[in-house]
Protein backbone atom coordinates (compact mmCIF):
# COMPACT_ATOMS: atom_id res chain seq x y z
CA UNK A 1 0.00 0.00 0.00
CA UNK A 2 1.22 3.76 -0.70
CA UNK A 3 1.98 5.30 2.22
CA UNK A 4 0.74 9.14 3.08
CA UNK A 5 4.46 10.04 3.88
CA UNK A 6 5.34 8.89 0.39
CA UNK A 7 2.57 10.67 -1.17
CA UNK A 8 3.22 14.25 0.52
CA UNK A 9 6.59 13.80 -0.68
CA UNK A 10 5.52 13.55 -4.68
CA UNK A 11 2.69 15.78 -4.65
CA UNK A 12 4.79 19.25 -4.83
CA UNK A 13 6.68 17.46 -7.83
CA UNK A 14 3.21 16.69 -9.87
CA UNK A 15 1.85 20.18 -8.93
CA UNK A 16 5.13 21.52 -10.64
CA UNK A 17 4.24 19.43 -13.67
CA UNK A 18 1.08 20.85 -13.66
CA UNK A 19 1.87 24.20 -13.35
CA UNK A 20 4.60 23.84 -16.55
CA UNK A 21 1.81 22.11 -18.24
CA UNK A 22 -0.44 24.72 -17.92
CA UNK A 23 1.79 27.42 -18.59
CA UNK A 24 2.80 25.06 -21.97
CA UNK A 25 -0.69 24.89 -22.75
CA UNK A 26 -0.26 27.50 -25.67
CA UNK A 27 2.58 25.39 -27.23
CA UNK A 28 5.94 24.74 -26.34
CA UNK A 29 7.16 27.75 -27.18
CA UNK A 30 5.78 29.58 -24.47
CA UNK A 31 8.28 27.86 -22.47
CA UNK A 32 12.10 28.47 -22.43
CA UNK A 33 14.76 25.81 -22.72
CA UNK A 34 14.88 25.18 -18.60
CA UNK A 35 11.23 24.78 -18.17
CA UNK A 36 11.34 22.01 -21.63
CA UNK A 37 14.27 20.03 -19.51
CA UNK A 38 12.22 20.44 -16.58
CA UNK A 39 8.77 19.50 -17.68
CA UNK A 40 10.70 16.26 -19.22
CA UNK A 41 12.49 15.65 -16.35
CA UNK A 42 9.51 15.81 -14.42
CA UNK A 43 7.06 14.00 -17.14
CA UNK A 44 9.48 10.74 -16.70
CA UNK A 45 9.74 10.60 -12.68
CA UNK A 46 5.67 11.27 -13.18
CA UNK A 47 5.31 8.44 -15.40
CA UNK A 48 7.09 5.84 -12.04
CA UNK A 49 4.89 7.21 -9.75
CA UNK A 50 1.47 6.47 -11.57
CA UNK A 51 3.09 3.08 -12.29
CA UNK A 52 3.78 2.72 -8.79
CA UNK A 53 -0.01 4.02 -7.69
CA UNK A 54 -1.85 1.85 -9.81
CA UNK A 55 -0.95 -0.84 -7.75
CA UNK A 56 -2.80 0.03 -4.89
CA UNK A 57 -6.44 0.42 -4.89
CA UNK A 58 -7.28 2.50 -2.35
CA UNK A 59 -5.44 5.23 -4.79
CA UNK A 60 -7.78 5.50 -7.47
CA UNK A 61 -8.04 8.98 -7.33
CA UNK A 62 -4.99 9.84 -7.49
CA UNK A 63 -4.47 7.25 -10.05
CA UNK A 64 -7.24 9.20 -12.34
CA UNK A 65 -5.44 12.87 -11.28
CA UNK A 66 -2.57 11.13 -12.77
CA UNK A 67 -3.62 9.84 -15.71
CA UNK A 68 -5.02 13.02 -16.71
CA UNK A 69 -1.70 15.07 -15.81
CA UNK A 70 0.30 12.93 -18.02
CA UNK A 71 -1.86 13.26 -20.85
CA UNK A 72 -1.74 16.80 -21.03
CA UNK A 73 2.12 16.51 -20.25
CA UNK A 74 2.33 13.95 -23.53
CA UNK A 75 0.50 16.21 -25.65
CA UNK A 76 2.81 19.16 -24.88
CA UNK A 77 6.15 16.96 -25.08
CA UNK A 78 5.13 14.97 -28.06
CA UNK A 79 3.28 17.86 -29.84
CA UNK A 80 4.67 18.31 -33.79
CA UNK A 81 5.78 21.30 -34.83
CA UNK A 82 7.81 22.71 -37.71
CA UNK A 83 10.95 23.31 -37.35
CA UNK A 84 12.09 27.23 -37.93
CA UNK A 85 15.01 28.21 -40.12
CA UNK A 86 15.49 31.14 -37.46
CA UNK A 87 15.65 28.61 -34.44
CA UNK A 88 19.32 28.94 -34.11
CA UNK A 89 19.05 32.99 -34.00
CA UNK A 90 16.42 32.80 -31.35
CA UNK A 91 18.48 30.40 -29.47
CA UNK A 92 20.94 33.53 -29.19
CA UNK A 93 19.17 35.77 -28.84
CA UNK A 94 16.51 34.86 -26.27
CA UNK A 95 17.79 31.26 -24.55
CA UNK A 96 21.16 31.57 -24.40
CA UNK A 97 21.37 34.85 -22.27
CA UNK A 98 19.08 33.11 -19.87
CA UNK A 99 21.05 29.88 -19.68
CA UNK A 100 24.23 32.29 -18.74
CA UNK A 101 22.40 34.21 -15.97
CA UNK A 102 20.69 30.62 -14.49
CA UNK A 103 24.56 29.31 -14.07
CA UNK A 104 26.27 32.72 -13.29
CA UNK A 105 27.52 31.34 -9.67
CA UNK A 106 28.63 28.37 -12.07
CA UNK A 107 30.65 30.90 -14.28
CA UNK A 108 31.43 33.18 -11.56
CA UNK A 109 33.34 30.34 -9.78
CA UNK A 110 35.44 29.62 -12.96
CA UNK A 111 36.59 33.24 -13.25
CA UNK A 112 37.74 32.97 -8.95
CA UNK A 113 39.61 29.99 -9.68
CA UNK A 114 41.43 31.09 -12.89
CA UNK A 115 42.27 34.70 -10.91
CA UNK A 116 43.63 32.45 -7.84
CA UNK A 117 46.00 30.67 -10.11
CA UNK A 118 46.90 34.00 -11.65
CA UNK A 119 47.90 35.28 -8.60
CA UNK A 120 49.93 32.20 -7.61
CA UNK A 121 51.82 31.99 -11.00
CA UNK A 122 52.45 35.53 -10.36
CA UNK A 123 53.40 35.51 -6.50
CA UNK A 124 55.72 31.95 -7.19
CA UNK A 125 57.65 33.82 -10.54
CA UNK A 126 57.95 36.84 -8.27
CA UNK A 127 59.78 34.22 -5.08
CA UNK A 128 61.94 32.78 -8.02
CA UNK A 129 62.42 34.00 -11.38
CA UNK A 130 63.17 30.40 -12.39
CA UNK A 131 59.90 29.34 -12.01
CA UNK A 132 59.03 30.27 -15.24
CA UNK A 133 61.46 28.23 -16.88
CA UNK A 134 59.52 24.99 -15.14
CA UNK A 135 55.98 26.14 -16.65
CA UNK A 136 57.13 28.19 -19.89
CA UNK A 137 59.95 26.42 -21.27
CA UNK A 138 63.55 28.03 -22.06
CA UNK A 139 62.65 28.83 -25.57
CA UNK A 140 59.81 31.39 -24.62
CA UNK A 141 61.61 32.91 -21.30
CA UNK A 142 64.58 33.65 -23.93
CA UNK A 143 62.66 35.16 -25.93
CA UNK A 144 61.20 37.21 -23.81
CA UNK A 145 64.11 38.04 -22.22
CA UNK A 146 65.23 39.54 -25.54
CA UNK A 147 62.09 41.89 -24.93
CA UNK A 148 60.57 40.05 -28.43
CA UNK A 149 56.89 38.80 -29.05
CA UNK A 150 56.70 35.11 -29.91
CA UNK A 151 53.49 36.16 -31.88
CA UNK A 152 55.21 37.55 -35.00
CA UNK A 153 54.88 34.44 -36.66
CA UNK A 154 51.17 34.26 -36.81
CA UNK A 155 50.92 37.36 -39.02
CA UNK A 156 52.89 35.76 -42.08
CA UNK A 157 50.05 32.86 -42.19
CA UNK A 158 47.29 34.33 -40.81
CA UNK A 159 43.89 32.17 -41.85
CA UNK A 160 46.12 29.06 -41.08
CA UNK A 161 46.74 30.82 -37.98
CA UNK A 162 43.38 31.91 -37.16
CA UNK A 163 41.78 28.18 -37.90
CA UNK A 164 44.47 26.63 -35.53
CA UNK A 165 43.75 28.89 -32.80
CA UNK A 166 39.81 28.63 -32.98
CA UNK A 167 40.53 24.70 -33.22
CA UNK A 168 42.81 24.99 -30.12
CA UNK A 169 40.42 27.11 -28.26
CA UNK A 170 37.52 25.25 -29.04
CA UNK A 171 39.59 21.95 -27.50
CA UNK A 172 40.39 23.73 -24.14
CA UNK A 173 36.74 24.94 -23.74
CA UNK A 174 35.12 21.54 -24.47
CA UNK A 175 37.58 19.53 -22.56
CA UNK A 176 37.52 22.24 -19.29
CA UNK A 177 33.31 21.53 -19.75
CA UNK A 178 33.90 17.54 -19.96
CA UNK A 179 35.98 17.47 -17.12
CA UNK A 180 33.06 18.39 -14.71
CA UNK A 181 32.79 15.15 -14.64
CA UNK A 182 35.52 13.91 -12.99
CA UNK A 183 32.99 15.51 -9.74
CA UNK A 184 34.37 19.25 -11.00
CA UNK A 185 38.73 18.12 -10.42
CA UNK A 186 39.46 18.35 -13.70
CA UNK A 187 37.64 21.46 -14.37
CA UNK A 188 39.07 22.91 -11.56
CA UNK A 189 42.50 21.83 -13.13
CA UNK A 190 41.89 23.32 -16.22
CA UNK A 191 40.89 26.55 -14.69
CA UNK A 192 43.66 26.87 -12.36
CA UNK A 193 46.36 25.94 -14.71
CA UNK A 194 45.61 28.26 -17.02
CA UNK A 195 45.09 31.34 -14.60
CA UNK A 196 48.58 29.92 -13.63
CA UNK A 197 49.86 30.37 -16.82
CA UNK A 198 48.84 33.56 -17.52
CA UNK A 199 49.96 35.07 -14.50
CA UNK A 200 53.62 33.53 -15.34
CA UNK A 201 53.79 35.14 -18.71
CA UNK A 202 51.97 38.50 -17.09
CA UNK A 203 54.86 38.52 -14.35
CA UNK A 204 57.69 37.11 -16.68
CA UNK A 205 56.94 40.21 -19.12
CA UNK A 206 56.26 42.62 -16.56
CA UNK A 207 59.67 41.90 -15.02
CA UNK A 208 61.60 42.37 -18.99
CA UNK A 209 59.32 45.39 -19.29
CA UNK A 210 56.67 44.20 -21.99
CA UNK A 211 54.15 44.50 -20.25
CA UNK A 212 52.48 46.77 -22.75
CA UNK A 213 53.69 44.33 -25.62
CA UNK A 214 51.90 41.58 -23.93
CA UNK A 215 48.55 43.11 -23.04
CA UNK A 216 47.77 44.80 -26.14
CA UNK A 217 48.43 41.74 -28.26
CA UNK A 218 45.60 39.97 -25.17
CA UNK A 219 43.52 42.60 -25.20
CA UNK A 220 41.74 42.40 -28.31
CA UNK A 221 40.88 38.83 -28.89
CA UNK A 222 41.16 38.11 -24.89
CA UNK A 223 37.82 40.44 -24.46
CA UNK A 224 36.13 37.25 -25.84
CA UNK A 225 38.47 34.49 -25.17
CA UNK A 226 39.01 34.85 -21.68
CA UNK A 227 34.70 34.39 -20.84
CA UNK A 228 34.49 31.83 -23.37
CA UNK A 229 36.75 30.09 -21.50
CA UNK A 230 35.51 31.23 -18.31
CA UNK A 231 31.33 30.12 -19.79
CA UNK A 232 32.96 26.65 -20.19
CA UNK A 233 34.26 26.32 -16.78
CA UNK A 234 31.08 27.49 -15.38
CA UNK A 235 29.83 24.48 -17.65
CA UNK A 236 31.98 21.81 -16.10
CA UNK A 237 30.87 22.71 -12.39
CA UNK A 238 27.20 22.82 -13.40
CA UNK A 239 28.19 19.19 -14.29
CA UNK A 240 29.86 18.47 -11.17
CA UNK A 241 26.68 19.87 -9.27
CA UNK A 242 24.62 17.92 -10.81
CA UNK A 243 26.70 15.02 -10.10
CA UNK A 244 27.85 15.40 -6.21
CA UNK A 245 24.60 17.22 -5.36
CA UNK A 246 21.27 15.99 -6.95
CA UNK A 247 19.03 16.96 -4.20
CA UNK A 248 15.52 15.24 -3.89
CA UNK A 249 16.14 13.62 -7.62
CA UNK A 250 18.27 10.01 -8.36
CA UNK A 251 21.68 11.04 -8.85
CA UNK A 252 21.28 9.97 -12.47
CA UNK A 253 18.62 12.28 -13.59
CA UNK A 254 19.94 15.17 -12.07
CA UNK A 255 23.49 14.49 -13.80
CA UNK A 256 21.16 14.44 -17.34
CA UNK A 257 19.20 17.37 -16.29
CA UNK A 258 22.83 19.08 -15.21
CA UNK A 259 24.36 18.19 -18.69
CA UNK A 260 21.82 19.70 -20.42
CA UNK A 261 22.17 22.88 -19.48
CA UNK A 262 26.02 22.80 -19.72
CA UNK A 263 26.14 21.40 -22.84
CA UNK A 264 23.66 24.50 -24.04
CA UNK A 265 26.01 27.08 -21.69
CA UNK A 266 29.22 25.55 -23.56
CA UNK A 267 27.75 25.06 -27.20
CA UNK A 268 27.38 29.17 -26.91
CA UNK A 269 30.55 29.71 -26.61
CA UNK A 270 31.57 28.59 -30.30
CA UNK A 271 30.66 31.69 -31.89
CA UNK A 272 32.42 33.86 -29.60
CA UNK A 273 36.04 31.65 -30.00
CA UNK A 274 35.41 31.72 -33.54
CA UNK A 275 35.24 35.54 -33.69
CA UNK A 276 38.12 35.80 -30.76
CA UNK A 277 40.00 33.35 -33.15
CA UNK A 278 39.94 35.94 -35.75
CA UNK A 279 40.31 38.85 -33.99
CA UNK A 280 43.79 36.85 -32.48
CA UNK A 281 45.09 35.93 -36.28
CA UNK A 282 43.88 39.52 -38.07
CA UNK A 283 44.20 42.45 -35.12
CA UNK A 284 46.18 41.59 -32.48
CA UNK A 285 49.71 40.56 -33.63
CA UNK A 286 49.63 43.51 -36.02
CA UNK A 287 51.14 47.13 -35.46
CA UNK A 288 47.73 48.63 -35.09
CA UNK A 289 47.80 51.52 -32.75
CA UNK A 290 47.99 50.18 -28.92
CA UNK A 291 44.60 52.62 -27.92
CA UNK A 292 42.46 51.34 -30.66
CA UNK A 293 43.62 47.76 -29.94
CA UNK A 294 42.38 48.55 -25.71
CA UNK A 295 39.31 50.70 -26.90
CA UNK A 296 38.17 47.22 -29.23
CA UNK A 297 38.92 45.45 -26.05
CA UNK A 298 36.75 47.12 -24.14
CA UNK A 299 33.96 47.51 -26.64
CA UNK A 300 33.97 43.84 -27.17
CA UNK A 301 33.50 43.66 -23.64
CA UNK A 302 31.03 45.87 -23.12
CA UNK A 303 28.82 44.16 -25.85
CA UNK A 304 29.34 40.86 -24.52
CA UNK A 305 28.35 41.38 -20.66
CA UNK A 306 25.44 43.41 -22.26
CA UNK A 307 24.35 40.76 -24.69
CA UNK A 308 24.89 37.72 -21.64
CA UNK A 309 23.21 40.06 -18.94
CA UNK A 310 20.61 41.73 -20.53
CA UNK A 311 19.38 39.93 -23.59
CA UNK A 312 15.84 38.30 -23.54
CA UNK A 313 15.10 40.05 -20.09
CA UNK A 314 12.50 41.79 -22.31
CA UNK A 315 10.71 38.59 -23.39
CA UNK A 316 10.35 37.30 -19.62
CA UNK A 317 9.20 40.52 -18.40
CA UNK A 318 6.47 40.58 -21.08
CA UNK A 319 5.40 36.93 -20.98
CA UNK A 320 4.97 37.53 -16.70
CA UNK A 321 2.95 40.76 -17.69
CA UNK A 322 0.54 38.35 -19.25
Amino acid sequence: MISTHWIGKRKPYWQKLETLVTSGSAGVKSLDHGELQELSLLYRQTAADLAAIRQDPSSVHFVRYLNQLMARAHNIIYAGHRASPWAIFRFFQREYPKVFRRNLKYCALAVAVFVAGGLAGAALTLQDPDFQLKVLGPRMVQTIQRKEMWTHSIIAVKPLASSEIMTNNMTVSFMTYAAGITAGIGTLYMMFFNGLLMGVIATACALAGMSLSLWSFVAPHGALELPAIFLAGGAGFKIAHGLLFPGMLPRKDSLAMAGREATTLVVGTVPILVIAGTIEAFVSPTGLAVPLKFAMSGALLVLLAAYLFWAGRETASRSSAK
